[in-house]
């Protein structure tokens, strides 16, 4: 088999440089290394990644490698691949299968070599590579002993996997650990995708009408970071419950039917498909800006939209302007796909250093537990979340208090 699939290992100093700039941002995962180097916890573990293909992803793939894992590696998305880091981890004698633009047959093909090394472990972004393994080569499965999803739209995959009694293996829901998803579905998101928007169309947030789809943890993000840019946000909701969170944090409220004919910015990010569909597109006004935050480009209906397009031209780099038949147009960033990582590039390293804390740590839980764990979707463990915690705040130089003995008593007893 081949040892790497890139597009020219030539451009591996540039993402060398690349990887070194996150590494020097990144303190838990630097001490991770420095602990994995000593300890090599994963020596003789073969470990298939498949997550955004960028240098923070890299840097984690090397942390791994540094504890003994022998990595193969794959992007999850044909637009966040960045040949130049994928380069350098084949220059550093990785097993690496992508390419930034792959076709959907490049891309299915990097997955299979990805797993053909028959992992232990699975670091996954989407669900890609399980969904692999159980359509279409259930017979790796017995050489994997579990493995860590990254995202929202792979814990819904694999929550209905395990619903249906078709997972074959336990997954840790990283991504559902309070030092993933209160840092980096918000605070990541949040920035990383107006950092791309702004950065390719070049336009002023301020006094537009931002619709925001969903009110998840990404949403918050992306909502909280277009308000203090000056942007009057609308939030549009299924679930009650997060409706009323949404305006009490002082945000419009209202169906997409409605908001299409306010908004100049509309921002998905919900896990679902066809929330802005091309009737939602015909009322909205001319020259509207459409982006996505969710994992899959079917948030925005974009394969009924290239039907329904009478004209499509590239507006900009990474915008793609479609006519619609009553005469207006809509622009799409990044073909629907992931904003902030197919058009930018993704969460500031500071914010990736836990979620990859996360990740690494999980591994090493799925190395250690695999034999009495059930075929489920598993939680990561309060322990873990706060090792973590104490862990970024000593980098930063913070101090907490803690409990005294007195105070312990009192809150675990029932009598005052």
């Amino acid at each position: 088999m081949e040892k790497y699939q890139v597009r020219d290992i030539a451009l591996a100093p540039s993402g060398h440089r690349k990887i070194q700039w996150v590494r020097d941002n990144m303190p838990l995962l630097r001490g991770l290394e420095e602990e994995y180097t000593k300890t090599r916890p994963f020596e003789g573990i073969k470990i298939s990644l498949s997550v955004h293909l960028e240098a923070k992803t890299a840097y984690l793939c090397m942390v791994l490698a540094a504890g003994g894992a022998d990595m193969s590696v794959t992007g999850s998305n044909v637009l966040s691949t960045q040949d130049d880091v994928a380069a350098a981890l084949a220059d550093s004698g990785m097993k690496v299968f992508a390419y930034h633009g792959a076709t959907q047959e490049e891309y299915d093909r990097h997955i299979e070599m990805c797993l053909s090394h028959k992992p232990n472990i699975i670091i996954d972004d989407g669900a890609d590579l399980v969904s692999f393994i159980h359509e279409k080569r259930p017979d790796l499965a017995e050489e994997v002993w579990g493995g860590c999803e990254e995202t929202t739209t792979g814990i819904i995959r694999l929550k209905a996997m395990e619903r249906e009694g078709v997972l074959r293996f336990p997954m840790v829901a990283v991504n559902d650990a309070d030092c993933k998803h209160l840092f980096d579905n918000r605070y990541g998101t949040g920035q990383s995708t107006w950092d791309s928007i702004m950065r390719n169309t070049n336009l002023i947030v301020a006094a537009k009408k931002v619709v925001v789809v969903g009110y998840g943890w990404c949403s918050r993000g992306i909502a909280m970071r277009a308000d203090a840019l000056g942007a009057q946000v609308i939030v549009t909701e299924i679930d009650p419950v997060k409706a009323i969170e949404a305006k009490m944090d002082g945000f419009s409220v209202m169906p997409m039917a409605k908001a299409t004919h306010f908004g100049d910015i509309f921002v998905t990010a919900t896990g679902c498909c066809k929330t802005i569909t091309t009737e939602h597109m015909m009322s909205m006004k001319d020259g509207a800006i459409l982006a996505n935050a969710g994992h899959f480009n079917c948030e925005i209906d974009m394969e009924a939209l290239e039907a329904f397009a009478v004209e499509k031209k590239e507006r900009r780099n990474n915008i793609m302007g479609y006519k619609l038949p009553n005469g207006r147009w809509v622009n799409v960033i990044g073909e629907g796909r992931l904003v902030n990582i197919a058009a930018a590039d993704g969460h500031p390293a500071e914010i990736m250093d836990l979620s990859f804390a996360v990740q690494a740590m999980s591994a090493a839980y799925i190395r250690d537990h695999h034999k009495e764990l059930d075929n489920k979707v598993i939680n990561v463990s309060r322990e873990m979340d706060n090792i973590i915690a104490r862990r970024k705040l000593a980098a930063w130089g913070i101090e907490i208090d803690s409990l005294t003995p007195e105070q312990e008593a009192y809150l675990n007893s029932w009598q005052i």
